[in-house]
């Protein structure tokens, strides 16, 4: 089963994603899915994140993407696997990422999606940067996210 695997240059819509995967995944006992939106920080949704924008360089994105996705369904027993990731300038809550994990069994679906959105966050193809106070400033993922993809290095299903 190949997963699907896409870079979006225009917004998606993720209930309309998750739908359509679900629908497709009559055999799986456990679908999980996992949208990450660009986030509006400061007190009651005031906010200084202005805009994000992710750029990537395309000989490395999609392939990488889909080394992932083929790296997920060896590792578990998946009836299906979708990545959906934006690129180009994105609004606050925007969504940037979606990934679907559906499996016979819950815990296969949980841990694939977790895999993949520890991967995106931290060893992707992406180079991420946020617009605050009408300035541009290049984001690093954060300690946090290297510790979480750490977790995989010798774990198994």
């Amino acid at each position: 089963m190949p997963a699907d695997v896409r870079l979006a240059e225009a917004p998606f819509v993720p209930d309309a994603e998750i739908g359509a995967f679900a629908r497709a995944q009559p055999q799986a006992g456990g679908l999980v899915s996992f949208t990450g939106q660009v986030r509006v920080d400061g007190p009651a949704g005031a906010g200084d994140v202005e805009a994000l924008e992710l750029r990537h360089y395309p000989p490395l994105t999609l392939p990488g993407m889909r080394a992932l996705a083929d790296e997920a369904l060896a590792r578990w027993t998946l009836t299906g696997l979708l990545i959906v990731h934006r690129i180009g300038v994105m609004l606050p809550g925007d969504p940037i990422v979606l990934v679907c994990a559906a499996a016979r069994h819950r815990r296969e679906a949980f841990a694939a999606a977790d895999f993949a959105m520890d991967h995106l966050k931290s060893e992707s193809w992406f180079w991420k940067r946020e617009k605050r106070g009408g300035l541009w400033r290049w984001v690093e993922p954060r300690a946090q996210d290297h510790a979480d993809l750490s977790r995989w290095q010798n774990a198994r299903a």
